[in-house]
């Protein structure tokens, strides 16, 4: 083994240069003696070092290290477990373990079918049919891993059937069996323990992807559920001012009540019909200005506000109900309390890195204080201040990545900047084309 091939070399280099420099030392040697005895020791060493080099290079076959292959597998399915085990992705999957392990077929399965197959026998061990074999319902039932031996043993119904040996692993998510996956050969005896481990190490890998899949997807229901959490809570109190607005106006300007009704109806329209986390940004600012004209037919000229939007951006994607409750807060937290008119910024702009939008709300309202501010963004924190705010800093985060979220800056009587950042997200077009272009 290596390292005992390494300490051949030393006890063998050893003596032969310790001999080479003696017999070097010898008197009446030509002069040139010394020079080709210890050259010739120098070549005896390449030629040990050469060998032990090429034993070492062997460590990369998949009889000595299983582990490689399956850090290899597990760096090209990645891609594709990620969305889940399906019949698909299993595919995907069998194809890259038959690619790179030296095995005649392999299979994935579910507790009831087979989801993939590769290789010989694949003419009747059909995928989504139900798994035929008694030796893959054992370890189903069992959750204990199988080797077989011979045809017997794995009991195939199938007459012809060219499968001789396999090991089969048992697939676990969150410590229940789900699946198997199972490497076949066509030649009956003992499976190397190479491909013994080889098939421990997928199916752990399979599982880990499957779980890794499975808090992705409870990642997106947790942010579903804090966007209709923060529609939830804003709707009501938005519709009762409102309403109230409307209600006055009916007295004193039936028209203007009747436009802002209207408003009202396209407001509720946008935020019932929204599909998913994202919306493209020229949405969204219709939907903020549906919003805009119904507070400023209630403050008047208490509020004033001032949009600078970049037009090359409104086609990408933003996720929905971000900017509205920011400026909603604004309004409520920094201008109503202020005496004389306030102002609210809202901006967005393309970042200098080409792969961001930067957006601002800025407000010259009462700021906060400085022991509240690190607050703000605490869930639960506040009436109606620090709870959209906190909802719209998590769903940040959830769907880009911890260092995306709210940043904010204030200073008491002066105002409030909340700033946020949103990677670009392909225009629908685009997207439509390229989906298009994938298509056979």
């Amino acid at each position: 083994m290596p390292r005992d091939t390494l300490l051949e070399i030393i006890f063998r280099w050893v003596p032969i240069n310790l001999l080479a420099f003696i017999i070097s030392l010898t008197p009446g040697l030509p002069t040139w003696g010394p020079g080709l005895i210890m050259l010739s020791a120098g070549a005896i060493t390449a030629v040990l070092l050469v060998r032990y080099l090429s034993q070492s290079c062997r460590l990369g076959t998949l009889g000595e290290h299983p582990l490689d292959p399956t850090l290899q597998i597990a760096n090209e399915t990645l891609p594709y477990l990620r969305r889940g085990l399906n019949q698909e992705t299993a595919t995907y999957t069998a194809e890259i373990i038959q690619k790179i392990a030296d095995v005649a077929a392999v299979a994935i399965t579910d507790r009831e079918k087979v989801l993939a197959y590769i290789g010989a026998g694949a003419d009747h061990h059909l995928p989504g049919g139900p798994i035929i074999t008694d030796a893959t319902k054992q370890v189903v039932a069992t959750g204990e891993l199988k080797v077989i031996h011979d045809r017997y043993e794995l009991n195939c119904p199938h007459r012809g059937c060219p499968l001789e040996s396999a090991v089969i692993a048992p697939l676990r998510c969150q410590g229940e069996v789900v699946g198997t996956v199972k490497l076949y050969q066509t030649r009956e005896g003992d499976v190397p323990p190479s491909i013994v481990k080889l098939a421990i190490g997928v199916a752990q890998l399979l599982g880990m992807q499957m779980e890794l899949a499975q808090l992705d997807r409870q990642a997106q229901l947790v942010t579903k559920a804090e966007l209709d959490a923060l529609q939830a809570q804003i709707n009501p109190h938005f519709l009762f001012n409102t309403l109230n607005t409307i209600i006055m106006f009916i007295r004193t300007n039936p028209e203007t009540a009747r436009r802002l009704l209207i408003r009202l109806a396209a407001f509720f329209r946008h935020s019932l019909k929204r599909h998913g986390h994202f919306n493209s940004l020229k949405e969204e600012i219709e939907y903020l200005n549906t919003y805009l004209i119904l507070e400023k037919a209630r403050f008047r000229d208490k509020l004033r506000i001032v949009k600078e939007i970049d037009e090359s951006l409104l086609d990408y994607q933003v996720p929905v109900l971000t900017i509205q409750p920011l400026v909603e807060n604004a309004i409520k937290h920094g201008i109503l309390p202020k005496e004389g008119q306030g102002t609210v910024w809202i901006r967005a702009f393309l970042q200098e890195n080409q792969e961001e939008m930067l957006f601002e709300i800025k407000d010259n309202g009462v700021g906060i204080p400085p022991e509240k501010l690190p607050l703000v963004l605490r869930p639960g924190y506040g009436s109606g201040n620090g709870v959209g705010m906190s909802n719209v800093h998590e769903r940040l985060k959830g769907l880009f990545g911890e260092e995306y979220g709210l940043h904010i800056e204030s200073m008491p009587g002066e105002g409030t900047s909340i700033k946020f950042r949103v990677p670009l997200i392909c225009r629908p077009a685009e997207r439509a084309v390229e989906e298009g272009g994938n298509r056979p």
